[in-house]
């Protein structure tokens, strides 16, 4: 059973991404309009089933519950970035939905593969041996760099909104030196933590699985009804489907801001367990409403400001 199962998933996975091309070359809906959503899942499930079945480790089906716990983050983390979207107008939304119901939807679907998405192919590309050999002379009295990290993250976060014409690209990396130091300093699994044993694998698999997440997204997107464009300023008019060929340079650092970001997360939750069994449920459950009503009034404003063109 537990090799049946990833079999039957990597099967239908494939199988659903075929059927989901027929039906977008033939121009059927819901394929046209929900083709990226149609062909990121397939791949998740896919690439987390072959590597349940060459007994590479599968989040999905080792840690089900944690994967699980993915989607949501994914899906608010994201919409941390739309919401800075909003003040830097890099990209906006056409021909998506017209009703509602089925366009929030669309974001949650979308916006909930990030996570897994880019984590899956990290590990994909570790289970092929890429940077297998990477190293680096250990980083020594690293705490010492946790000030000045943590203010060049604020800086860098600062900047694209108070100038975003000439600071955008700051955006895409700028929770990393941020969070990166508190998530080291309080014994997180920390980027800064395998620097000091001299392993740069993970960092340099994240930058790689960036930058491949970063081109089927475009790809995929490319070829959807329902899309992204970008009106990004200095970049030129060159691109590589919607998106200008330097803008590629974002996803990598984008794929280590969405590790450490998801590793702050799971320290929080680890603080949390400390809690008496009262004030967790008092913790998570303001978290919950806290995380529900900015997911509602970031994808309100999606609809408002990012949404130029309806279906």
């Amino acid at each position: 059973m537990r090799v049946r199962l990833p079999a039957v998933v990597l099967g239908l996975s494939v199988l659903v991404f075929l059927a989901a091309g027929a039906g977008l070359a033939l121009g059927l809906e819901p394929f046209v309009s929900w083709y990226y959503c149609f062909a990121w899942w397939p791949y998740i499930f896919a690439v987390e089933s072959l590597l349940a079945l060459r007994g590479a480790g599968s989040d999905l089906y080792d840690h089900p519950r944690d994967w699980l716990l993915l989607l949501p983050l994914s899906v608010t983390l994201w919409l941390f970035f739309e919401a800075v979207n909003f003040r830097l107008g890099n990209w906006q939304y056409v021909n998506l939905p017209a009703d509602a119901p089925e366009r929030w939807a669309g974001y949650v679907l979308s916006f909930a593969t990030v996570l897994p998405g880019l984590f899956a192919t990290a590990r994909l590309l570790e289970f092929f041996g890429l940077f297998a050999r990477a190293a680096c002379p250990p980083l020594k009295e690293a705490r010492r760099l946790h000030l000045p990290l943590a203010f060049t993250g604020a800086v860098f976060l600062l900047l694209p909104l108070l100038l975003p014409r000439y600071f955008f690209p700051l955006i895409w990396g700028a929770l990393v030196p941020l969070l990166e130091p508190w998530v080291h300093g309080n014994g997180g699994r920390s980027l800064l933590g395998d620097w000091e044993q001299g392993a740069p694998r993970r960092f340099l698999l994240l930058l790689a699985a960036g930058l491949v997440c970063g081109g089927l997204w475009e790809l995929w997107n490319f070829q959807a009804g329902a899309k992204w464009i970008y009106t990004v300023p200095f970049v030129g008019d060159a691109k590589i489907f919607e998106m200008p060929v330097l803008g590629f340079l974002g996803f990598p650092p984008f794929a280590v801001e969405c590790y450490v970001a998801a590793n702050a997360f799971l320290l929080v939750r680890e603080r949390a367990a400390d809690l008496s069994a009262g004030a967790r449920r008092i913790f998570w459950s303001g978290v919950v409403v806290a995380a529900l009503v900015f997911d509602a009034l970031v994808m309100a404003g999606i609809d408002r400001i990012t949404v130029i063109s309806f279906r």
